[in-house]
């Protein structure tokens, strides 16, 4: 009988397969999807959380009682000495009056009546004089010095001055903390993969042109071949169209060895294998966004705002904490005896009772609560300040967006003007109006603004992926880069 065997997959693993075996071009939001479930940083701010989460259930069980196995081994230096004088009037009466009521046993064995008092009170006195006369003086030593106790200790919380419940407050401060830490990691996670994402469509655009320039140029210098061999060229140009082919071919190999590069650290930010193949073969096509004036207050929406915020309420359960430590703490306690060994006592199987503990001085506990007070002053002032620096990070965004954008305009009929040019230099070239070096003259400057316009293209898209994560939103960049 054969045993089907399953495997799961994880659903990014499965997306970058499939993107892989169809070799289709891997967009932005998969990306995205994939990040969400391999970027290291992300499962670090994950496995905090969880952290946070078992403090805080932790936390939560402290009102319960605490039991504890308890024994102990005590090893005296000297062995203990017997106090009979703190219990001699107790042992001499009661020695006496057990004289007395053995007596009465005997005489009512013997008559069926009971002593009369006055002859009780006769055998007591005398029982109680020759008792007391013949009780040791002294103090006697026992001969072990060493003793074993064994027994089950409990002790439940039942007032600590609020210590308890400021001690939870300050784990789920912990735990909100953290999971705005989550949500901030992704954040930047996607913002640093946007940026990247736009760096692998700049390279692949300027690979292209520049391959492009590659192949004219090439041609160009087949063609100048020919004219030098029909005596129509001198030869030093047929050299110069070689010089200029070698430094074209050389910054197409660096276009390409950046383009590796931006695949490795791609890879890393969504974390998969170095060496996976993510086919990313768009290029940069601009397009105008149509960004809109943020709502009032939108800074509030942005996690690092409100992680700056969560410290605020962590300061504020600090003060609740330091205050804390000038209020009593009061237990109830009971132990349950299981073994001795030795004592020269007995002890109760049981007791029960209560504790108090309750600083009347300590410095410093003045000084942690000013300090905590300080450190709420201290978390507002973040909050303002965090908030001043988005708005002023979705200005600047929103700015530069406008400057590159007319630039972009400027830019774009420039290049088309180069291309022409280009264009007219090679026919004229082919009617013999023009030299080969005039055709690589063109081209290097075509080259040269068809990467000043695709700078301007990926320098509009960086402001909008700033704007969009001066938001909070990095995510929404995807509208425009496909």
């Amino acid at each position: 009988m054969v045993k089907k065997c399953t495997t799961f997959i994880p659903l990014s693993l499965s997306l970058l397969l499939s993107l892989s075996a169809r070799a289709q071009t891997t967009t932005l939001a998969d990306c995205f999807n994939i990040a969400r479930q391999n970027n290291i940083a992300l499962k670090q701010a994950r496995s905090a959380l969880l952290s946070g989460q078992y403090n805080l259930q932790a936390e939560k069980k402290s009102y319960l009682p605490k039991v504890d196995l308890l024994s102990s081994y005590t090893y005296l230096s000297s062995p203990l000495t017997v106090n009979l004088q703190t219990v001699k009037d107790g042992i001499v009466d009661g020695s006496s009056q057990q004289a007395v009521n053995a007596a009465n046993e005997v005489f009512k064995e013997i008559t069926g009546n009971n002593l009369s008092q006055p002859v009780q009170d006769r055998i007591y006195n005398t029982s109680k004089s020759i008792i007391g006369s013949a009780y040791p003086n002294y103090n006697p030593e026992l001969s072990r010095q060493s003793y074993f106790l064994a027994g089950i200790g409990v002790r439940q919380p039942i007032f600590l001055g609020n210590k308890l419940d400021a001690a939870t407050n300050l784990a789920e401060s912990l735990v909100s903390t953290a999971s705005i830490n989550v949500n901030v990691v992704g954040k930047e996670v996607d913002f640093l993969i946007a940026l990247q994402y736009l760096r692998i469509l700049y390279l692949n655009t300027i690979l292209s042109k520049q391959q492009r320039v590659v192949d004219a140029m090439a041609k160009n210098k087949n063609y100048a071949d020919e004219l030098v061999k029909n005596q129509i060229l001198a030869p030093y140009q047929k050299s110069w169209t070689n010089v200029v082919l070698m430094q074209a071919r050389s910054q197409l190999n660096s276009v390409k060895l950046d383009q590796q590069n931006a695949g490795l650290e791609l890879n890393k930010l969504i974390g998969v294998p170095l060496d996976s193949n993510i086919v990313i073969t768009d290029t940069l096509q601009f397009k105008r966004a149509a960004t809109e004036v943020p709502q009032t207050e939108y800074w509030r929406e942005n996690p690092i705002y409100q992680l700056v915020g969560s410290k605020l309420a962590y300061a504020k359960t600090s003060e609740k904490i330091s205050k804390s430590f000038a209020l009593p703490n009061v237990f109830a306690i009971g132990n349950y005896n299981l073994y001795q060994k030795d004592l020269p006592v007995t002890i109760p199987d049981w007791f029960v009772g209560l504790e108090l503990q309750w600083s009347l001085f300590n410095g410093q506990t003045r000084k942690r609560t000013l300090a905590a007070r300080q450190l709420i002053d201290e978390a507002k002032l973040a909050e303002e300040n965090t908030g001043l620096s988005l708005q002023v990070q979705s200005r600047v965004a929103r700015n530069k967006m406008t400057s590159l954008q007319n630039e972009v305009e400027v830019l774009d009929q420039a290049r088309k003007d180069a291309q022409t040019t280009s264009r007219l230099i090679t026919s004229r070239m082919e009617n013999q109006l023009s030299s080969p070096k005039d055709v690589n003259d063109a081209l290097l400057i075509e080259t040269e603004v068809e990467k000043a316009y695709y700078t301007a293209v990926v320098g509009y898209y960086l402001a909008l992926a700033e704007y969009y994560n001066s938001l909070g939103k990095p995510q929404q960049i995807t509208q425009y880069i496909k």
